[in-house]
């Protein structure tokens, strides 16, 4: 207790208080940061801060990449924020990430994040609600896929003409299982790649672009379907598809059914990935802007997996329990190209124009 009251008398007497700040060109947080960074200094005089630019700066880089594995962080993220010897990582607002800064320069116990536990992700602060929400609508919207929905539906009108549920739910539910892995190693790809590469501007504004053309060729589809470029299922392709779920479906070896359904889920999951690259590019690009550590990035996409297979889920469901033999026909298929390229265009508009919504 007597150090510590000569700790703050000393601090009191006229001891500078630093605050360094790892920042990068291109980060939204960093620029938010800066602004909030600039009012500190100018009401509390008696603060310095050091500001490192890790990208012009190697060294500045490696020390961030020590301390956050000093800490376990995933890697060097920014910004961040050393303060004696503790490092903070992100910047939300003055009234949260800055007053705990503020709160450490004055020696006081910061005070703790408002957090609850949520099914899936488990343990998130009130701050990331917002990416919470974000992920359930995109991974919605993202279900509604005509390339998945036309492959899921036409086997399962098959498989009720067998008239048996178990051998129904084995299949469809091995279909879906594996359909669910792969689009998870795919969105995976993703993240990766935009952990790399960080998320400077231009690419914000590229992957702004690539959405809009995304997103007027989902609606062309649904409006002239058959007519220019297309990014549904290639008529090609329908044939070959045809024949293994009809293989599928008339195999009396259930085991060889199984197989050959996986088979299926990992060869239309790779035939369709132009037509579902716009929204996992777009979702991961943004979940790679956040602050978060390995297992809560985990966390969402899996949470994100799960909102996407939920019409899936859903729609076999209801096959089982009526035996239908319903499939997906031509006007429902453009219902679903509106909604993926209303979407696709709303996102990519906000990353050229207003990015900042999606941090």
């Amino acid at each position: 207790m007597l150090a510590l009251a000569l700790a703050g008398s000393a601090r009191a007497a006229g001891a500078p208080a630093v605050v360094e700040v790892f920042t990068r060109p291109g980060c939204p947080h960093c620029a938010r940061a800066a602004v909030w960074l600039s009012g500190l200094e100018s009401r509390r005089p008696e603060v310095r801060v050091v500001r490192h630019d890790i990208a012009s700066d190697p060294l500045a880089a490696a020390r961030l990449e020590r301390l956050a594995r000093r800490d376990g962080q995933p890697g060097a993220l920014v910004p961040s924020f050393l303060v004696g010897e503790r490092l903070v990582v992100g910047f939300r607002d003055g009234a949260t990430t800055g007053r705990l800064i503020e709160d450490l320069l004055s020696g006081a116990s910061p005070a703790a994040e408002e957090e609850v536990v949520l099914p899936l992700v488990g343990r998130v602060s009130a701050a990331r609600s917002g990416l919470l929400v974000f992920t359930l609508a995109v991974g919605l919207a993202d279900g509604f896929n005509p390339c998945a929905m036309w492959v899921l539906l036409f086997l399962l009108s098959l498989l009720a003409h067998v008239r048996s549920r178990a051998r129904m739910i084995a299949i469809a539910g091995a279909f879906l299982l594996v359909s669910a892995g792969v689009y998870y190693l795919f969105m995976t790809a993703w993240l990766g790649a935009f952990l790399a590469l960080g998320s400077s501007r231009p690419l914000q504004a590229g992957l702004g672009v690539l959405a809009l053309a995304a997103a007027a060729i989902h609606l062309k589809d649904a409006w002239a379907p058959g007519a220019g470029p297309s990014l549904s299922i290639p008529e090609s392709a329908k044939p070959g598809i045809y024949a293994r779920v009809r293989e599928i479906v008339t195999a009396e070896n259930l085991t060889a059914a199984l197989a050959a359904a996986c088979a299926l889920a990992v060869g239309v999951n790779l035939v369709e990935m132009l037509c579902t690259a716009g929204l996992p590019a777009i979702y991961t690009q943004v979940l790679a802007s956040h602050q978060l550590g390995f297992w809560e990035r985990q966390a969402y996409l899996l949470l994100y997996i799960a909102a996407y297979m939920l019409d899936d889920g859903l729609m076999t469901a209801a096959a089982v329990a009526t035996l239908s033999t319903a499939r997906l026909q031509e006007r429902g298929g453009r219902i679903l190209q509106l909604v993926s390229g209303g979407v696709l265009a709303a996102l990519g508009l906000a990353l050229l124009f207003k990015p900042e919504w999606l941090s």
